[in-house]
């Protein structure tokens, strides 16, 4: 009966839901895009069922263990499946596809829904999504958006992606905008594996007919890892760069960072990680800016002797050809002129009448 109803990565989407009964733990660390966390042992019950397999005997740990699954199963049956009605169609998975989400698929059968696992749990699902990343993106078309640090590429993509087009923004998905200041505050970057799950799940949806626009990224956004593949399919994609004033940059760096203005002690213990890479003299500079407010002058100074060199060597490293790309010369970078920019890059007609303005050379 159980092998009658056990499916491959290839069919989640035709279920209702997809519920992953591990714990909530094993759930953090990475989890099937779209799933909800229904575990049959808590973190603190795994590890007490795992401590009596070793140190007592597996039978005494089989014992533990169906009691508190069955009282767990129990209370999501009450409490969160009870309104699902008859027609519910749910996939159920844990880490191997064995004793977990077979216990939760018996019962949720005998009540009477069409329940599937999903072939070699979590870990079947891992090797699956890896070997999709390494065959998705030389599937698809991309556009990589090239430009200094400030020129608006994130601005771009998002309102690319407001107008329909097809964006993957690996620096959203990886919570970091690519530099020594691109943490996001409040917010941790994702594991390794649950960014793979994201980017994966992104690549997935995308239709090889049209391009893919993205942002020209480093092998890491912070401490992640672009998936290689990826990464190659992107240096090989048509690219085409922004070319903005470096006053206009400057004043977009200042609206798009206002939480490394408001906190002066950790903007200086941020750029004390550049001291190997800068002058002591440039490095004075930067925290006397700090102390008086001087932000205009800071982030343009972190411009021309930080980012700007940084990136003209980064960048012509892996896009050789980038001096040749189209180009585009945004004069503001205000979000009137990122809308005419994206409109003249998926071919919609501006309503801007300055649109004309907004772009050249695409």
């Amino acid at each position: 009966m159980r092998h009658d109803n056990v499916v491959t990565v290839a069919r989640l989407d035709e279920f209702d839901e997809i519920v992953d009964v591990r714990s909530p733990a094993e759930f953090a660390l990475d989890h099937v895009p779209g799933a909800v966390n229904h575990p049959v042992l808590s973190n603190e019950q795994r590890a007490r069922v795992g401590t009596l397999y070793k140190q007592v005997s597996p039978f005494e740990a089989r014992k533990l263990g169906a009691a508190l699954v069955a009282r767990n199963i129990a209370d999501h049956v009450e409490h969160a499946f009870m309104s699902r009605g008859r027609d519910w169609r749910p996939l159920v998975y844990c880490w191997r596809g064995g004793k977990r989400s077979g216990a939760m698929a018996q019962v949720l059968r005998d009540i009477g829904w069409s329940v599937a696992i999903l072939e070699g749990g979590y870990q079947g699902y891992r090797r699956d999504i890896l070997a999709q990343l390494d065959s998705l993106p030389a599937t698809l078309r991309f556009h990589a958006i090239c430009g200094p640090t400030g020129c608006g590429k994130s601005s771009l993509l998002r309102e690319l992606a407001r107008k329909g087009a097809q964006v993957v923004d690996l620096e959203a998905l990886a919570c970091h905008r690519g530099s020594v200041l691109g943490g996001l505050p409040g917010e941790a970057q994702p594991t390794q594996k649950w960014f793979d799950s994201q980017v994966w799940d992104a690549l997935r949806r995308f239709d090889p007919a049209h391009p893919v626009w993205v942002e020209a990224e480093s092998r890491k956004i912070g401490v992640l890892q672009v998936p290689e593949r990826l990464l190659v399919a992107i240096r090989a994609s048509h690219c085409l760069r922004i070319e903005a004033p470096i006053g206009a940059r400057v004043r977009l760096l200042i609206r798009e960072y206002p939480h490394m203005l408001a906190d002066p002690p950790w903007l200086k213990a941020r750029l004390g990680h550049l001291s190997r890479l800068q002058s002591r003299e440039i490095m004075q500079r930067w925290m006397a800016l700090i102390d008086v407010g001087a932000w205009e002058s800071l982030v343009l100074d972190l411009l021309v002797n930080h980012y700007d060199p940084l990136y003209r060597r980064s960048m012509h490293k892996s896009y050789p050809a980038l001096d040749q790309a189209p180009a585009l010369r945004p004069a503001r970078l205000d979000e009137e002129e990122i809308a005419a920019l994206a409109q003249r890059l998926i071919g919609v007609p501006a309503s801007a009448p300055d649109a004309s303005t907004a772009a050249a050379e695409v």
